[in-house]
């Protein structure tokens, strides 16, 4: 059905919820806010840490904002690096779809050399071909900068390409970038949400989305 299969990371195939929270604890308390709440937390998962952090607060002081990101990735970088688990499924959907001979990406807000750390870490590094990561992009989902660059380095048409994500954010990038939608809902954001988008499916977990891509 498709040349090539894009994913998200946070939420789609991994898990650094404990490691994204306690960057945001350091982060927020280090700046004078309360703690948070771990499901409010969660609810901004996807989105960049600096607009996360106004999300929380209501703080768009660019200064805060980037003091933010600097004392989040103090405690969560290393930590997200070493505790990240991939969701059950993962692994066996990127060999089915590597062992059919699909393409495969990562198109994240996550830093790539962090999400590299993990993939090499779980063993899974030679099932993914390309990882787009915050840094290699200047404007972010549903921008679809990232995905475009995916497909223009991964050698495939837009019309040839399936984004698996579990945010609107992911759902508007393969939007604008004219590709395929398929929403997996390992995260915050329930089905209903994704209807405006008219997604290709919506998978429960990745044991589903693997069935249906026949991985």
């Amino acid at each position: 059905m498709f040349k090539a299969v894009c994913f998200d990371f946070d939420y789609t195939l991994g898990d650094c919820t404990d490691s994204i929270v306690a960057g945001f604890v350091h982060g927020l308390t280090g700046l004078g806010w309360p703690a948070p709440d771990r499901e409010a937390v969660r609810g901004t998962v996807g989105y960049v840490l600096e607009d996360a952090y106004t999300m929380l607060t209501g703080d768009s002081d660019p200064d805060r904002r980037a003091r933010f990101r600097a004392l989040f990735s103090e405690v969560a970088v290393e930590r997200q690096r070493q505790e990240t688990v991939l969701f059950p499924g993962a692994e066996e959907l990127l060999r089915g779809l590597k062992a059919r001979g699909i393409k495969t990406a990562i198109v994240s807000t996550k830093r790539g050399d962090t999400i590299q750390i993990i993939l090499e870490r779980l063993g899974v590094a030679d099932t993914v071909e390309l990882v787009i990561g915050s840094a290699d992009v200047t404007r972010h989902k549903p921008d679809p900068e990232g995905l475009l660059a995916a497909m223009d380095r991964l050698g495939v048409r837009p019309e040839d390409t399936l984004f698996c994500g579990d945010t609107v954010l992911d759902a508007g990038a393969a939007r604008n970038a004219g590709c395929h939608f398929a929403a997996v809902l390992n995260g915050t954001t329930p089905a209903e949400d994704f209807a405006e988008f008219r997604p290709e499916h919506i998978s429960p977990d990745l044991w589903d989305l693997a069935q249906w891509l026949e991985a």
